[in-house]
């Protein structure tokens, strides 16, 4: 046995020891290494997983094979990678990549950039267009502590509109996240408050770090360790329209991506040499346990 292969196969026997001591082995099911230490977003589209990873990593777009693994790997020209933190695609299959991260709540140059389905069989490419945008509601770069609303890691793309779903970063997390839309249209716009909601108090476990929508309407939102689903989504949903499922191991999730209707793809980012992982979560198994 390589020694690759001795490494790969502990690691995925420390994540299935995890599993089990947590009671997660039956809502998440590990496929595989992704092959990437930091991936922040992730869109399953026309048969294929893609993925980025966040700040400090390479301009590159990932695809990773069905059991894990980066299968082929797409330089992206022309749009530095300040923050990438989430995957998402219309409903031709183009895709799109979120570059808004924000820790420090002070960034002016928020983007979201196009690129094209006919250019995923290639080396590199260029976007074929960027959307940039500005949250309405703030005033200050960055605000006060108390106000560190205006980071994001999470967004999807919905008739023609991106839904952004924010991370606070308040000194007093309260649990509050805003949803903001911005329309598909290459140019300069002023972000549409959307709504205001709660997910829960605890910081750690509670902050939104990745979404998207099933074929079906079905949004969902991931944080470290749960998942909320909105079925038939749409702007301006009751709080009481989140439905909370726990997912029983806690990690640096990051990526979250509906297969099918019923399928979620999620991936954590490798800390301490756990993670860096692709899992598999049927919904039906998350609601059985209700």
């Amino acid at each position: 046995m390589k020694k690759t292969d001795k490494v790969n196969l502990f690691l995925t026997a420390s994540v299935l020891l995890l599993l089990s001591c947590n009671g997660a082995e039956d809502k998440l099911t590990v496929l595989g290494e992704t092959g990437k230490d930091e991936i922040s977003g992730t869109e399953y589209v026309n048969g294929k997983l893609w993925a980025i990873e966040d700040s400090g990593n390479k301009d590159i777009l990932y695809r990773i094979g069905d059991k894990g693994g980066i299968e082929q790997q797409l330089r992206l020209r022309g749009m530095k990678n300040k923050d990438w933190e989430d995957l998402t695609s219309d409903a031709a299959g183009n895709l799109y990549i979120g570059d808004f991260g924000n820790n420090d709540n002070d960034r002016k140059d928020l983007a979201i950039h196009k690129i094209n389905k006919d250019s995923l069989r290639n080396d590199s490419t260029h976007p074929d267009y960027t959307v940039y945008f500005k949250y309405p509601d703030q005033q200050s770069f960055p605000p006060k502590k108390s106000e560190f609303l205006y980071d994001a890691e999470a967004f999807f793309e919905l008739n023609g509109n991106f839904y952004i779903f924010t991370k606070n970063r308040s000194a007093r997390y309260d649990g509050s996240f805003k949803v903001y839309k911005v329309p598909n249209r290459a140019g300069s716009h002023t972000a549409v408050l959307a709504g205001t909601y709660t997910s829960c108090s605890a910081y750690r476990k509670c902050a939104v770090t990745g979404a998207d929508i099933s074929p079906d309407g079905t949004a969902v939102l991931l944080s470290s360790d749960k998942v909320w689903l909105i079925q038939n989504f749409s702007e301006g949903f009751k709080q009481e329209a989140m439905q909370q499922y726990e997912l029983g191991l806690y990690s640096q999730k990051e990526g979250i991506t509906f297969k099918d209707d019923n399928i979620l793809l999620i991936t954590d980012e490798k800390e301490d040499g756990i993670g860096g992982m692709l899992y598999r979560v049927n919904i039906k198994d998350l609601k059985a346990e209700r």
